[in-house]
């Protein structure tokens, strides 16, 4: 997700009954409680990036369910989320900055991840550790060489690098019993690695330029690391690839396994957020992830999506979504969000796909500060209202959904 862009404007649930995949293994059938279902995540992935809540609340974010402040892990475990998505940078010490002399709490750092995970856990729900690689945001337009790694020239000792990046802070995560269920190397990678403001001399990633061979042999040094931490831990971690817009799936998936040589991989994640991704149309999203699924026989996963409830806005930070005519059928209104994430969940199942995570749902508006604003500039997108509780949108993961016959 580019959040630069806002200048301008384990789980372990123990089931009862299984059924059969048709590669024979056993996934836990929905638990009804209450009339509430509550999906495993094996079965299928309702996912919630949570990665700024741990700042929300530490600058005066209050969440509600019904009316009463709640912890917002427990709103969401509630309200049938069975992972959490969290981002990992390098070393954020920019996210002191806006706060001033008052700033002294490092956020998406390993310590502020620690903390998520170990509330996600104590909750119930899985985990998916995203690694951007960088000090800052890593989306298709910027991916940033982190500050300790721009005096490298080398290929091999970059791989180095980020083998012992990603094999130190899961070997960490780990020790402490967190290990993620999901790791994704890299965040919406399309064009590659560590290409926006490189150094001269610095190895180029940029697979747009034809580089797939030192990419490839970059995002295998970091999977080789995931496999070296799951091989001694309990949980057995899954790894994600992840782009943007389902438009470039195939050419980036078709040229990272042929050219780059990366095979080694269970997820292929993508971001769809349908006001910037025009080019499939949410008519023909179905279509494609059935495609994706049968071409390269691993599971496909939306790592990202997002839709408002609202056009108009809680702060005086700019909103990146109201301004765009709504997809049809679904305005922005409660309802609308509501209904386009249940229709939007039921294409993903009904075509074979594994799940869906929706990005920042929590990022109400609160005194949290970034390098563009004050608050949010997606309160008008999450699962909350202006007064802090959550809303109907949030109740699309515990719809009865129709699952394909194994």
């Amino acid at each position: 997700m580019k959040k630069s862009l806002f200048a301008l404007l384990i789980v372990g649930i123990t089931c009862s009954f299984c059924h059969k995949e048709s590669n024979g293994t056993e996934t836990p059938d929905p638990i009804i409680k209450d009339t509430v279902v509550q999906y495993p995540y094996e079965k299928f992935c309702m996912g919630a990036d949570l990665s700024y809540v741990n700042q929300i609340l530490d600058h005066g974010g209050v969440f509600k369910d019904s009316g009463i402040t709640k912890n917002p892990y427990k709103i969401f475990k509630d309200h049938g989320t069975n992972l959490v998505r969290v981002r990992i940078w390098n070393n954020p010490a920019w996210t002191k900055d806006p706060y001033g002399t008052a700033g002294t709490q490092l956020y998406s750092d390993l310590r502020d991840v620690e903390k998520t995970i170990r509330n996600a856990r104590e909750h119930g729900m899985a985990v998916n550790l995203d690694f951007h690689y960088s000090d800052i945001w890593a989306d298709p337009g910027n991916q940033k060489v982190p500050a300790a790694w721009k005096e490298i020239k080398d290929t091999s000792v970059l791989k180095d690098s980020v083998y012992n990046f990603t094999f130190k802070t899961l070997q960490y995560l780990n020790s402490k019993g967190l290990m993620p269920e999901m790791v994704q190397i890299g965040n919406e990678i399309n064009c590659g690695l560590f290409y926006s403001e490189a150094p001269a001399g610095f190895p180029s990633l940029s697979c747009c330029n034809g580089n797939w061979k030192e990419l490839g042999a970059v995002l295998n040094a970091g999977i080789k690391a995931v496999r070296a931490v799951s091989n001694v831990s309990s949980i057995k971690t899954k790894i994600m690839l992840h782009v943007a817009d389902p438009k470039n799936v195939e050419w980036w998936f078709d040229n990272i396994m042929s050219q780059a040589k990366v095979t080694d991989f269970e997820v292929i994640g993508f971001s769809y957020y349908p006001f910037w991704h025009t080019t499939v149309s949410f008519n023909d999203l179905g279509t494609k992830v059935s495609a994706f699924k049968n071409k390269y026989k691993r599971q496909v996963m939306i790592a990202e999506v997002a839709y408002p409830w609202s056009t108009s806005g809680n702060d005086s930070y700019n909103n990146a979504f109201g301004s765009q005519p709504p997809v049809s059928g679904y305005p922005f209104t409660i309802d609308g969000q509501y209904n386009f994430m249940v229709a939007l969940t039921q294409k993903v199942i009904s075509a074979g796909g594994s799940g869906i995570m929706y990005w920042e749902p929590a990022w109400i508006t609160s005194q949290m500060k970034d390098l563009w604003g004050t608050g949010s500039s997606w309160e008008n997108a999450t699962f909350f209202d202006f007064a802090g509780n959550t809303i109907k949108g949030i109740n699309y993961m515990n719809y009865k959904y129709i699952f394909p016959i194994q």
